[in-house]
């Protein structure tokens, strides 16, 4: 109880200070700031939808909830998810071409030299010097480059720390976006409109219709959607039998914490639950710019009984994939049985309030800072892999303005549009004829574990794990369609993070250099509208495939 009174008040405490500073800010509304294009979402996705509108001349706003700008690319995921990097174009290819220039300069290999860095990426070349290209790099690098391109477009305004009214902030006209306003009273007006949060706020709050969850199997005619227990990789799951009772063996024990008393689901049937969300930690070994990890506050070691436990049965376990990124840090992920994805703690964030969010996210950073500890303290934690952590300590000179901590959670799955058209496992196996392309995706259909239940013999289990490779099929086509809403929805709208895909489509296209090439495409679409004083959904397909091309966007890939 006393636990409960204090998580209460702590959300109590959030929601006033955010709804004072609506409720003061809103009954003094300043005038409206206007432009051809605004983007809401520091994501890498807008980053690249607001470079992509300024090129053509066009005057864009950038509206960020956070400071730092960039989102995963800039929190710790340096190991890219590239997939085949022959489907990379456009800006996003840019990007990339520019992490490789920034490594071009000797003060940015202070810990190593460049040839010693001995990092290798997911089928790829770390380091492409033929093309120019790095696909690993250090979050302070990505924020580096972000900042530095943005800074070449006058015509961009940045705004940060500003967050959506998503009750009363979006004031619609004829199905079309007229203008959005911030909890700090700022109002937008603008021409066409980019949604580039993970969450799909905006396209939440103008009315569109998205979907939360797995969908079943039927509705798409798929063959992996749905809840999952048979899909088990040893990678992410329990390869042996683990007791999940606070004593051993006796149910009327109780559970021990982070298992769900709840019964599975049949195979493939619908559920509301989304997969789960860890931290990219980076981490680093590197003595002069080490802060050694220290105890939380608030830990607690029987939160981690079930690890323990699972240690005791495996002692060759080994629960986190290690990449190791330039200047000895790492891009650290999750593996196996139990790691650092927090299952089955964030079903409620997609649509939950900002301070429910805020205490989502605090308890993501409290489980991920705790099991650290767990696994450098207790004794059932098997040797080797204790010897690969002990001396991973916070980079002093990354996250500066956030304890040293990832600025962002990697909030894998969240909302998503049910648009004009829906992305399925059908067009991620290339076993259908995806329409109008606006770039392309080829890494595996890729969800992480959704719940822990107990199964049929008694013992802890994970579920929702989903990787199927589509190398044999080549890199898939992704459809304009699946960034617009529905035309009765809204007719100036595109939403590039949140797009239209089932569960699991959206498991293979939620990567960084795709969501970059969602951007690019977007705004370059947006750019058409404007000056064509067209619709989302009237779009001059032609003439955009045409545009993107001459821009290095990839469209197509010829079959080897």
């Amino acid at each position: 109880m006393k636990t409960l009174t204090l998580l209460k008040n702590v959300i109590a405490g959030v929601a006033c200070a955010v709804l004072c500073t609506a409720c003061n800010s809103n009954a003094d509304i300043k005038s409206s700031e206007k432009a051809d294009i605004i983007v809401y979402g520091g994501t890498s996705a807008g980053v690249v939808s607001a470079i992509r509108g300024a090129k053509s001349g066009k005057k864009v706003i950038l509206i960020s909830p956070t400071q730092e700008l960039g989102a995963m690319s800039s929190s710790g995921l340096g190991m890219t998810d590239s997939g085949k990097t022959e489907a990379i174009g456009g800006l996003s290819l840019e990007f990339y071409k520019r992490v490789y220039a920034e490594y071009q300069k000797p003060e940015n290999w202070y810990a190593e030299r460049m040839d010693e860095f001995k990092g290798t990426g997911q089928g790829t070349k770390a380091i492409d010097n033929k093309r120019k290209v790095m696909w690993i790099f250090e979050p302070r690098i990505a924020t580096a480059v972000y900042e530095k391109w943005l800074a070449e477009y006058p015509n961009i305004k940045i705004l940060r720390n500003e967050y959506l009214d998503r009750e009363n902030g979006v004031e619609m006209s004829a199905g079309r976006i007229k203008s959005i306003t911030t909890l700090s009273g700022r109002r937008f007006e603008g021409k066409i409109f980019i949604d580039a949060t993970f969450e799909g706020d905006l396209m939440a709050s103008a009315g569109c219709e998205y979907v939360v969850g797995r969908e079943g199997n039927e509705k798409y005619n798929e063959t992996y959607n749905g809840y999952r227990t048979d899909l088990r990789h040893n990678y992410h799951n329990f390869s042996v039998k683990v007791d999940p009772y606070k004593i051993k063996g006796d149910k009327s024990s109780g559970l021990l914490k982070y298992i769900s008393s709840e019964p599975p689901l049949k195979n493939g049937e619908a559920d509301k639950k989304v997969q789960a969300y860890n931290y990219r930690i980076c981490l680093t070994d590197y003595e002069p710019n080490k802060i050694p990890l220290s105890k939380p506050d608030n830990y607690n070691p029987e939160d981690f009984e079930l690890c323990g436990r699972w240690f005791e049965a495996y002692p060759e376990a080994s629960p986190l994939i290690i990449s190791r990124m330039p200047n000895h840090k790492t891009d650290i992920n999750n593996k196996q049985g139990f790691s650092t994805d927090f299952i089955g703690e964030n079903y409620s964030y997609p649509e939950a309030s900002y301070a429910e969010r805020e205490l989502i996210v605090k308890r993501h950073k409290d489980y991920h800072l705790g099991l650290l500890y767990f696994w450098n303290t207790d004794p059932r934690t098997p040797k080797e892999f204790k010897d690969k952590i002990k001396n991973l300590g916070l980079p002093k000179d990354e996250f500066k303005s956030s304890g040293n901590w990832p600025y962002y959670l990697y909030i894998r799955e969240a909302r998503r549009l049910v648009g004009d058209y829906v992305m399925t496992e059908h067009d991620c196996l290339n076993e259908k004829a995806t329409p109008e392309p606006i770039g392309m995706g080829s890494y595996a259909i890729d969800s992480h574990n959704t719940s822990r239940y107990v199964d049929e013999d008694g013992f802890v289990q994970n579920e929702g794990d989903v990787e199927v490779f589509i190398s044999g099929s080549g890199p898939y086509k992704i459809a304009y369609g699946s960034i617009i809403p529905k035309r009765d929805d809204c007719k100036n709208l595109y939403v590039v993070c949140a797009l239209s895909a089932s569960h699991t489509a959206y498991g293979s296209i939620r990567m960084e250099p795709v969501f970059m090439i969602l951007g690019h495409s977007a705004a370059a679409a947006a750019v058409q509208c404007i000056d064509s004083g067209r619709d989302v959904q009237d779009i001059n397909y032609s003439q955009l495939a045409s545009t993107l091309r001459r821009e290095g966007q990839v469209l197509a890939v010829s079959k080897k």
